[in-house]
Parts: structure tokens; C-alpha cells; sequence
């Protein structure tokens, strides 16, 4: 049975990789809505993005990966549940949801110009 150490290390991997996966993924629907590009990938990444979102709003703003990582002995700080420098994740929120909401404008303007 793992101890408290691995466990942490188990959810920093994890959480370090979630994290990399949905920067990707915000990304590429901002890509998506600046060049108009689709195919089942867009939708995936919709996906990942929309229930990434519900996870964080249904854990009252906050990732439930985190009080994981103060389970199992994380120290505070700012960046203590995962394994990615502070000066990459400070403003995650700020920044990725904006590129986010960017990404998703520009692709409802280019679905409402194919529509209209």
C-alpha cells in the first residue's frame, strides 16, 4: 500500500498532466476560432474544456485535485499540488479562462456567419 508521499506524488502527476492537457486544449479552441479549422478533435476539446469548467464551478471555484494534494501532506502555497513552476500557473485562471471565453466568441461569430 503506498504511503502519504507516493500518494502526493501520484496526484501532482496527475494534476501536472490535467493541467498540460487543458492549457493544449485552450489553446487549440483558440486556434479553432482564429482559422475557422474543425473536425471531431474540436469537439473533444470542447468537451474536455465544458467539463473541466463544471468540475471546478461544482468544487466552489476550486480544483478538487488540490485539497487531494493537502490530504495527503501538501504543503500551502501557491503551487504545492503539482510539479510546474509558480511563475507558469499564477494567473491560470485569469489568463485561460480568457483565452477560453476568446476562443469560444470567436468560434460562435464564425457559426453564426455560416448560419445567418
Amino acid at each position: 500500500m503506498p504511503d502519504n508521499s507516493q500518494r502526493l506524488a501520484l496526484v501532482r502527476v496527475i494534476h501536472t498532466v490535467v493541467y498540460i492537457v487543458m492549457a493544449l486544449s485552450t489553446f487549440v479552441l483558440l486556434y479553432a476560432g482564429v482559422t475557422g479549422s474543425k473536425g471531431p478533435w474540436l469537439w473533444i476539446v470542447i468537451s474536455l474544456l465544458g467539463i473541466e469548467t463544471v468540475v471546478f464551478m461544482g468544487s466552489g471555484m476550486k480544483c478538487p485535485l488540490t485539497a487531494l494534494a493537502v490530504r495527503y501532506g501538501a504543503e500551502k502555497g501557491h503551487v504545492f499540488d503539482m510539479f510546474l513552476p509558480e511563475r507558469v500557473t499564477r494567473y491560470t485562471f485569469r489568463f485561460f479562462g480568457s483565452v477560453m471565453v476568446i476562443g469560444l466568441l470567436l468560434l460562435a461569430a464564425r457559426w453564426a456567419a455560416i448560419i445567418s
